[in-house]
């Protein structure tokens, strides 16, 4: 089935950010018969829409758009103008009924206006971050992030973190080896590590002995293959289990076991795409111990087999 994402333009955007999800979604892959997107540009008021371009373009569907998409992509906003109250009703109407909602860089501040991310973690332009932290306090805003995925809800940082952003959903939908083909096609990196902190001009300076999540983070990472007990885990970072639990999930919104869990399922199914190693040798890189352990797992969270997994988003020899 063709997966229908809507994009939302409007009065004032930029053409890169309109183009973003569209390069990615109508992206042509290998091997794929048809597209498995199909883009929509939807807008407020359709017909011309100015663009800060200089130039307007022609929008042919309105906010209707969002009534039949899976999912809803908000390529940016002008923070000194409100959502108007028709975007905010159909983005949360497509929510509630199941769409996934992506919003990429200043996006965000439709998501929490929605109100779809109270309590929640959202990603944003770093120079916008504290912008948005102010208007909508009871969102917490992370600008040292390229993304950030809670599932129904997506968000990003700038220009660039819009297109990882995009990969990602690729990824997630149809595999490592389509993401790649469209990354390659793009002339980007499949995958890219790092973070926002780069690219602001004064950041804080850090904290003695650095942040005890993202150290912890990056802790866990490097031994996703061993076993991981949350009192080592915490105590690797030199905090109690319960500072070390309160603190991983107000700044993940997750608890530490929960994603654990998400980083080996990502490791076996990039394993299962791209190698030809055993179901049993996978499970054991991945962490599961055993390969009942993780087809289980796969069972809970895809509905489907490691066996089945592999077969349908196998790598060309």
């Amino acid at each position: 089935m063709v997966h229908t994402v809507a994009v939302v333009a409007f009065e004032g955007i930029s053409p890169f950010h309109l183009a973003v999800p569209s390069a990615v979604f109508t992206a042509r892959y290998g091997g794929t018969p048809g597209r498995p997107y199909r883009v929509v540009v939807c807008a407020p008021t359709p017909g011309p829409v100015p663009t800060e371009a200089g130039y307007d373009i022609h929008v042919a569907h309105g906010l209707e758009a969002l009534d039949r998409a899976d999912t809803v992509v908000l390529p940016s906003w002008d923070v000194h103008r409100e959502p108007p109250a028709p975007l905010l009703d159909a983005v949360r109407a497509a929510h509630a009924r199941g769409a996934r909602v992506v919003s990429l860089c200043l996006g965000a501040f439709v998501v929490a206006a929605a109100g779809l991310v109270d309590g929640r973690e959202v990603a944003t332009h770093w120079h916008a971050a504290a912008e948005l932290a102010a208007r909508y306090p009871a969102v917490r805003v992370r600008s040292d992030v390229l993304w950030s995925d809670h599932g129904d809800v997506l968000t990003s940082a700038g220009v660039a973190a819009a297109l990882d952003c995009c990969l990602h959903v690729v990824r997630t939908d149809l595999g490592a080896r389509i993401a790649t083909e469209v990354a390659r096609s793009l002339v980007l990196a499949p995958h890219r590590d790092g973070s926002q902190a780069q690219f602001i001009p004064a950041p804080v300076a850090p904290s003695a002995g650095g942040d005890p999540v993202d150290d912890a983070i990056a802790w866990a990472q490097n031994r996703l293959g061993d076993p991981v007990d949350l009192d080592t885990w915490a105590d690797a970072v030199h905090l109690s289990r319960r500072t070390f639990t309160r603190q991983f999930r107000a700044r993940t919104g997750t608890s530490p076991a929960q994603w654990l869990l998400h980083q080996r399922l990502t490791r076996a199914r990039v394993l299962l795409e791209t190698t030809d190693e055993p179901v049993d040798t996978v499970a054991r890189r991945a962490g599961f111990g055993s390969a009942a352990t993780m087809r289980q797992h796969f069972a809970e969270r895809f509905r489907t087999s490691p066996h089945q997994h592999r077969a349908a988003f196998r790598s060309a020899p």
